[in-house]
């Protein structure tokens, strides 16, 4: 690790950040895990490792439609902020300013867009054919924007809306997203995995929409087993909606406090989340962690 000045910024949900010199920061990514965006008191082993790992992988893949803030997830290429257990769960980034708007693409119809088509017919101002069932495949991608909550619940909100919040930088991130969910979905689908939909955040840096955050991970996406896909009800999946079901199961109100998570779902979540990652990418966790170490 390398000595620099560095300085702590905040937590968010699952990260926590630090400001390195004036022009990069280092995200690391904790094994907290939320649901209907409280934090659960049981961390899930092994998730921010897998977070960063697949994030990694994406920004590598989809660099060519996006620049992204990625410099490096290399141990030895970590600067030393004297904090330990660092190894596969930090990630080196430049510097930008967030939008302040999420843009999450749907490609099928589940989740909040599920609850509201049945209400309305329409998901963030988007009018959809009639019949649907949950989990359909939507005719195309649709760009559903939310609000950031660092706290309490993200707002579905319309593209028109988002376009007011986050100002002439809108179009640009819109079109990003809806290209690196296309090609995403289809290198995934060559691997038997469904994006059903993803998050992503964009930021400025000197100007240029860059991606941010993390890109396509089992936090910020709905990622199903094709070879099991049936429309007409909730699918099974590699992300945090089997933590989601199971708190949905026990009729939990989504206010704090959370519930305690049993031991078994810890650890089916840890695996559904080694297993998205092995799935999309190809390649063993164990053998990221290997290259993380370096």
């Amino acid at each position: 690790m390398n000595m620099v000045d560095s300085k702590y910024i905040g937590s968010g949900k699952v990260r926590e950040l630090y400001e390195v010199g004036s022009d990069r920061i280092l995200l690391v990514t904790s094994d907290r895990i939320s649901a209907y965006d409280v934090v659960m008191e049981q961390p899930i082993p092994d998730k921010g490792r897998v977070l960063t790992a697949l994030s990694h992988h994406w920004f590598e893949t989809l660099a060519g439609i996006c620049p992204n803030h990625c410099l490096s997830v290399r141990a030895s290429e970590m600067p030393d902020i004297g904090v330990s257990d660092l190894v596969g769960r930090a990630m080196l980034c430049r510097r930008a300013e967030p939008l302040p708007v999420e843009f999450v693409v749907r490609g099928y119809l589940s989740g909040s867009g599920w609850r509201d088509y049945r209400s309305t017919g329409e998901v963030c101002g988007h009018r959809l054919p009639e019949g649907l069932v949950e989990s359909d495949r939507l005719p195309e991608p649709i760009v559903t924007p939310a609000t950031k909550a660092t706290t309490g619940h993200d707002e579905n909100i319309t593209e028109a809306q988002a376009a007011e919040i986050a100002g002439d930088a809108f179009t640009a991130a819109r079109d990003y997203a809806v290209e690196l969910y296309v090609t995403a979905a289809s290198r995934a689908g060559e691997r038997g995995v469904i994006v059903a939909d993803t998050k992503f955040e964009f930021g400025l840096d000197e100007g240029e929409v860059v991606l941010i955050d993390e890109a396509l991970t089992p936090d910020s996406s709905r990622f199903w087993p094709a070879d099991r896909y049936r429309p007409g009800g909730p699918q099974p999946s590699f992300d945090k909606q089997f933590v989601r079901d199971w708190l949905d199961s026990i009729s939990w109100d989504h206010n704090p406090p959370p519930p305690e998570l049993p031991a078994g779902v810890v650890e089916a979540t840890r695996s559904r989340y080694i297993e998205a990652y092995e799935r999309i990418t190809g390649r063993s966790f164990s053998d990221w962690m290997v290259e993380a170490a370096r």
